[in-house]
């Protein structure tokens, strides 16, 4: 295992995880915090209290939850015996109704005097409020607190204010760590450098020189069990409002005068208040919505979605959107960013593809006139860079073929590749804001994607059925069809 100096912190930490029995910090947020513990990337006084309902021991939680339901998605080979016992050492669990204020005080009681406290909300977005107001009547938050909510982040513009309006009265905007993972992904991340560290794309980067930009993230899951609150939520505010959108930031957004989190952060907003709004025509012609339907994935039979528990037989929710977007400014006047993203596809895929202009005129008679490069940066399953370019086929003629010129970054790069969410973790303890959502960035998210929800139901509109294991709609080509576009081909 690896040998460092453990990572140190002026105050020791005290990491409270409300949620710390769910989901989500089965499959993510203990396995970050257990390889961050392994390479040495928690302060070495780092405690961690998981805050639940249920009426467990520590050795309850230990057992029933760390043991039996955590530890099976840390990577086999990454898994030591000596450092998992290590890292257990570290947890308590402390048993809190977040209903009940007289429960936050057995945390107060817990938590040590003069600790840098980082509270995670792992819950329901409408418990935000409430744990927030008794987490400060408690006397737990003080000015070296931080918060980190989970998405979704509100159903729609007004909640969203409201849930920033109630946190925002217990920790100031510098204490908040609105988290989204996909900000955590290395190669996210690199497209930064990518952009802002290579001279040769810099002068490209920009309206007439790219023709249009995809991104798309499709899965091959369903719903499962998180039906009831899918239900209430759809796509669009799943994915799009979040984690497309902050894609398309970071695909669109000017360079920045540093990495100073509100000078990277500025530039994000401007990009989100320059999304063109869309009038109920536009969203009638540039958005697609589906819902799937029975099919087959990965030669397994699956259910439609509203076959799915919990699902009402009625339900109008879309599991997959497409639409088109323009940004109103110089760089990128006139290119169509087309943003896609749903459930029970045919590929587990997430990527963003740079089409460049093709060649005003070509001297090579035998070769495509329309084919131009292509620059795919793929996030999931495996991440990696793309060019493509055209090169002479060997023999005699000039005949042309594409070619890709492959960045592996991992065999290029020797050092280990953290996972998103322990990314993040370490950003929140060492106080880096850089990659996690400002209030007014989430705020002009909901401003642009609002409209959408509505022109929907002004329009009265039915998600389109698709059949599970296929790549949507069968109205998703017309998408680009419409201005001689295809979406990427999927592998």
């Amino acid at each position: 295992m690896t040998n460092q100096t453990p990572a140190t912190n002026e105050h020791p930490l005290d990491m409270i995880i409300f949620g710390g029995g769910g989901d989500l910090a089965a499959r993510k947020l203990l396995p970050a915090l257990y390889m961050a513990h392994t390479h040495c990337n928690l302060p070495a006084d780092t405690r961690i209290f998981a805050i639940g309902r249920k009426d467990w021991t520590r050795e309850d939680y230990l057992k029933n939850f760390m043991e039996q339901q955590s530890r099976s998605f840390i990577d086999a080979k990454a898994f030591d015996a000596n450092s998992w016992d290590k890292f257990l050492a570290l947890f308590d669990y402390v048993r809190v109704d977040v209903e009940n204020p007289a429960d936050f005080k057995r945390l107060a009681e817990a938590v040590r005097s003069g600790s840098q406290r980082v509270f995670y909300l792992s819950t329901s977005p409408e418990l935000f409020t409430m744990i927030c107001n008794n987490l400060d009547s408690a006397g737990i938050v003080d000015a070296n607190s931080r918060v980190v909510l989970e998405k979704p982040l509100g159903h729609d513009l007004a909640s969203a204010r409201a849930i920033n309006d109630d946190v925002g009265r217990h920790f100031k905007e510098e204490q908040i760590y609105r988290i989204d993972h996909y900000l955590g992904k290395e190669t996210v991340q690199n497209l930064m450098v990518l952009r802002f560290g290579n001279a040769i794309f810099g002068p490209l980067w920009q309206a007439p020189y790219i023709k249009s930009v995809q991104i798309t993230v499709s899965e091959t899951v369903g719903v499962g069990s998180r039906a009831g609150f899918y239900d209430h939520t759809g796509a669009l505010r799943d994915m799009v409002q979040n984690h497309l959108l902050q894609l398309l930031c970071i695909v669109a957004m000017e360079p920045p005068v540093s990495l100073d989190p509100d000078a990277v952060r500025d530039e994000k907003l401007k990009v989100l208040k320059s999304l063109r709004p869309m009038s109920v025509a536009d969203i009638a012609r540039d958005t697609v919505r589906g819902q799937y339907t029975t099919g087959a994935v990965g030669g397994e039979a699956v259910k439609g979605y509203l076959e799915e528990a919990n699902v009402p037989a009625d339900s109008r929710v879309e599991t997959f959107v497409a639409l088109r977007a323009h940004i109103n400014n110089w760089r990128w006047a006139n290119v169509p960013f087309f943003l896609r993203t749903g459930k029970r596809l045919q590929n587990r895929r997430s990527e963003i593809v740079i089409d460049f202009a093709d060649l005003p005129f070509s001297i090579i008679p035998d070769g495509p006139r329309h084919y131009g490069n292509r620059l795919t940066i793929t996030l999931q399953p495996e991440e990696s860079i793309q060019l493509q370019m055209m090169a002479k086929e060997p023999g005699s003629g000039m005949y042309m073929q594409p070619v890709t010129l492959n960045l592996d970054l991992q065999q290029a790069m020797q050092q280990r590749r953290a996972e998103a969410y322990e990314r993040l973790l370490i950003d929140v303890i060492r106080g880096r804001l850089t990659h996690f959502m400002r209030r007014d960035e989430l705020e002009a998210a909901w401003t642009w994607v609002e409209p959408i929800l509505n022109g929907w139901k002004e329009l009265g509109d039915k998600p389109r059925g698709y059949t599970a294991g296929t790549f949507g709609p069968a109205t998703l080509s017309a998408l680009m069809a419409r201005e001689n576009l295809a979406w990427a081909k999927e592998n």
